[in-house]
């Protein structure tokens, strides 16, 4: 029975320094491969959220069309999907509801730009991207409610 007894207590006094050795070089390893997938990401990540906010404005400002039978004018901004606008033109239509809760700001804080009407339609709606400026390349390009799939 003692010698039954010795076995067990060998056998749980725990890791060895070698074997806890090998377990972090391993989970190093998967930290150095996944980490920069994960990382790269993130930009990719605001770029959809970003177009995805553009498509969903898109959608709000043809509502306030159908409802009105114009876009906002540049000097109403997006700011009419929220609250009924003043100035010209007028709202005959507008739904007391609203069209959005509030205009949010694209992923990197910037205000999304609102041109009625526009070059490229019956508005213009981008966002400046990663950098705020006009023009840019990768994530810093400039994404428009017309190059996102709408």
């Amino acid at each position: 029975m003692k010698n039954i007894d010795n076995a067990n207590i060998a056998r749980s006094r725990g890791f060895t320094l070698i074997e806890i050795m090998v377990v972090m070089v391993i989970l190093g390893l998967l930290v150095a491969i996944v980490a920069p997938n994960i990382m790269g990401r993130s930009d990719q990540a605001k770029v959809t959220v970003a177009e995805t906010q553009l498509s969903n404005i898109a959608n709000a400002l043809d509502l306030y069309r159908l409802d009105n039978s114009h876009y906002p004018s540049t000097q109403q901004g997006l700011e009419a999907l929220v609250s009924k606008p003043s100035g010209s033109p007028e709202p005959k239509n507008w739904n007391a509801d609203g069209y959005l809760k509030g205009v949010p700001e694209d992923p990197w804080g910037n205000q999304y730009q609102y041109v009625s009407p526009g070059r490229e339609g019956p508005y213009d709606l981008y966002s400046y991207g990663s950098d705020g400026n006009e023009g840019g390349e990768g994530d810093a390009a400039d994404i428009s409610a017309w190059n996102t799939g709408k």
